[in-house]
């Protein structure tokens, strides 16, 4: 880690606590401070807290810990924990594959499974590639939402979503809480922002439904 990577770190921490003591003054004003000003606090408190979390990472990578470790820390595998903090190289370019992440990804998974969880089946299906669309109709979107809330219960709520490059797809996870269970909402995008991949998983086996094209699930 050089000299500018260190600065920027120190930088991020000062932010950091900078801005969670903003939270923790909104949180006790007691009615006083304005309720939005605390949720603009958190959000900002949340995504510095992520990029906290990636120069962490960062840091242990570079001083020689693997993503086994990494991955372990994290309750997650090797393979997911570099999928999000690593810096894959396109072999055909010699660019960082993160370039290639398609703008506003996020911002559209977000929708789409907002729609999937207030049940509008062909909302869903509005952006699906042909393929995507031919195998999976709205009556299987239907089916496969009561698949899961068959495993899992009434949905709940979402968490932060992270978008990182898979080849030539760009792919959105999001957190989902349901009354009996964890499950990630997976969202992939082919380069014309048509949704090529719906997954539906359950971190502890990464089953997926619904039926889908694109990557496979990790």
């Amino acid at each position: 880690m050089n000299d500018t990577d260190s600065s920027d770190v120190r930088g991020l921490a000062t932010r950091l606590l900078d801005t969670a003591r903003i939270v923790a003054d909104d949180l006790h004003a007691d009615g006083a401070g304005s309720p939005l000003n605390a949720v603009i606090a958190v959000r900002e408190l949340n995504r510095l807290a992520q990029d906290a979390l990636r120069a962490a990472v960062n840091r242990a990578r570079h001083r020689g810990h693997t993503w086994q470790e990494i991955g372990e820390v994290l309750q997650t595998t090797r393979q997911a924990a570099f999928q999000r903090f690593g810096r894959p190289i396109d072999p055909r370019t010699g660019e960082p594959m993160a370039h290639n992440v398609l703008p506003g990804a996020a911002d559209q998974a977000i929708e789409l499974i907002t729609k999937l969880t207030e049940h509008h089946w062909e909302h869903v299906r509005r952006d699906f590639t042909p393929t995507m669309a031919t195998r999976l109709d709205a009556a299987g979107v239907a089916a496969a939402w009561a698949q899961v809330t068959g495993l899992v219960g009434r949905y709940e709520g979402m968490g932060e979503p992270f978008t990182r490059p898979l080849g030539d797809f760009t792919v959105v996870d999001v957190p989902l809480s349901f009354e009996a269970g964890e499950m990630i909402g997976r969202v992939s995008y082919d380069a014309d922002a048509k949704v090529a991949g719906l997954y539906i998983l359950n971190p502890a086996t990464t089953q997926t439904t619904p039926n889908r094209e694109g990557p496979a699930s990790s």
